[in-house]
């Protein structure tokens, strides 16, 4: 330790010998190098013994993991997540809805079934304690701004929506004409999209939300743009998720919108509530487009609560319980006009329509001799008007010229899911101190889902919207480098896409099962 402050001193009298503020002998200055030699000698061992320097301290305050960044005002946080996948599919080059002899429909799904890299996401983000009663979250990704890639759980459908609608197809089928039947159906927008690398309107921006807290207590509140709370999985850290994909049930939900929340916690946070109004723009399936970053389509706003109980917490021999549920209802739209297409009021072909979204969810991970095993599951029921255009009419009812093929004028529509989940984590288990640290990284895991996500015109009434489910089961392993911060994921994805053979309709059973990868590093 004297070592560490007699090279101090020595350092000190060299520098003010320099400066000229003392002169030393030239058996002084002989005696100074004698003993900083002695120092470099023995530092190694010094250092052992001293621990950390001041210095080291010093700088450990604000470099280094967990240090924050210094700003002028305030306290700086800076995250970031980068997933980078890759996937493969089985190549069917039919897709669900081509049947060319009974509809005359060519539907290839060739832009969606090609193997690919891919940057999921690449999130930075920003929170700033500006004051100790006012925060800020800043929050981009520019991988959103993508649309070739398909959603990995079932490519039948883009990332864009978890609907096999007319979506995946895009204006250019709107512009047939006639009777002429769809040719190319179910790909043009896709194909279009792969082949030249084409994107979105920007939608890179994701949290932009000011928090004001500690003035009421039990309570904070937050205005901006953040996620839709109503879910669980839909707003679990894109970092945290189980699964290399959300469920369905997760993806309808899983984007940001604008407005404001109330937020309650009692009980050491074991019991919360939320109450938030905010804008309704587009609707709750996301055919009308995403409702981030836009203006409201209407001057009425969105309504909505979320609860969240947690009865059994952090217990030894019970473990964790938690079960919560959630609704967001409103008007959209604000035509009237039963033809929205044909003959728009004032430009507007959103119609207005009473419209909700319901969930509900319960996770369970037990202690004791079980611990490491877990279990989840959410259902979820949504209503609302599908975009005028944007679901299938195989039979050509349509009214609108340019639209024969799609339904103008549908009634709005329920659709519903649910998904359920299990796994199993090594490193929280009863023989976690057993295992070799090698295989106590791993977390094995399985998930069943169903969800209500191919909407098609029913052939007798073109403005009722018949509803059909697609089945997907997923086997996957977790390895966790460094929990949730370095790990890799992999899922096997077995597809099984609605089947229908009726006079009317008739839908192709698409081989589409996927193998995914997901490399994942937070900070």
């Amino acid at each position: 330790m004297w070592k560490h402050g007699r090279f101090l001193l020595i350092t000190l009298q060299l520098f003010a010998a320099a400066a000229g503020a003392f002169e030393i002998s030239e058996t002084e200055w002989q005696t100074m190098k004698k003993e900083l030699d002695e120092f470099r000698k023995n530092k190694d061992a010094a250092a052992a013994m001293a621990g950390p320097s001041a210095v080291d301290k010093a700088l450990g305050k604000y470099y280094g993991p967990d240090a924050p960044a210094k700003t002028r005002e305030g306290k700086l946080r800076i995250g970031g997540l980068l997933q980078n996948w890759y996937y493969g599919f089985q190549t069917d080059h039919r897709a669900l809805f081509d049947d060319p002899n009974m509809n005359n429909v060519s539907d290839t799904n060739d832009g969606s079934d090609k193997s690919s890299f891919r940057i999921r996401r690449m999130q930075l983000t920003f929170a700033i304690d500006i004051h100790e009663n006012v925060s800020a979250v800043l929050q981009i990704d520019p991988a959103k701004e993508n649309s070739s890639f398909p959603l990995v759980t079932d490519n039948q459908v883009n990332t864009g929506t978890v609907y096999k609608t007319i979506n995946n197809v895009g204006p250019e089928y709107q512009s047939l004409v006639g009777s002429t039947k769809p040719g190319g159906f179910g790909s043009t927008k896709t194909i279009s999209n792969m082949e030249s690398g084409a994107g979105t309107v920007p939608r890179m921006m994701e949290f932009g939300y000011i928090n004001y807290h500690g003035v009421i207590p039990h309570h904070d509140f937050t205005i901006g743009q953040l996620e839709e709370y109503t879910g669980e999985e839909s707003i679990r850290e894109n970092g945290q998720l189980d699964f290399v994909e959300r469920s369905f049930v997760g993806l309808t939900d899983a984007h940001y919108l604008l407005g404001a929340y109330a937020h309650g916690t009692w009980w050491d946070e074991r019991f919360q509530y939320w109450l938030n109004v905010q804008d309704g723009a587009g609707n709750f399936f996301g055919s009308a487009g995403d409702g981030a970053n836009r203006s409201d389509t209407s001057n009425k706003k969105d309504f909505g609560y979320r609860l969240l109980l947690q009865p059994v917490s952090k217990d030894k021999t019970w473990g964790d319980l938690e079960i919560g549920g959630g609704t967001l209802f409103g008007v959209h739209g604000t035509s009237n006009n039963p033809s929205p297409l044909s003959n728009p009021e004032n430009g507007l072909v959103a119609v207005r329509t009473n419209a909700f979204d319901h969930s509900a969810w319960l996770y369970y991970a037990p202690g004791d001799v079980v611990s490491g095993l877990w279990l989840r599951g959410e259902w979820k029921l949504l209503r609302d008007r599908m975009a005028p255009g944007s679901v299938v009419d195989l039979a050509g009812n349509g009214t609108y010229a340019k639209s024969i093929y799609t339904q103008e004028d549908g009634k709005p529509v329920s659709t519903s899911g649910f998904y359920t989940a299990m796994g199993y984590k090594l490193s929280e288990s009863a023989f976690r101190e057993s295992c070799p640290n090698w295989l106590k990284k791993f977390e094995f895991l399985g998930r069943y889902q169903e969800f209500q996500n191919v909407l098609i015109a029913d052939p007798i009434d073109p403005t009722h919207t018949d509803v059909y489910s697609t089945r997907v089961v997923t086997g996957g392993v977790n390895y966790y480098i460094k929990g949730h911060n370095a790990k890799i994921q992999a899922n096997y994805n077995w597809v099984f896409n609605p089947e229908v053979d009726t006079p009317n309709v008739s839908f192709h059973k698409v081989r589409n099962d996927s193998f995914v990868v997901n490399f994942q590093v937070a900070f």
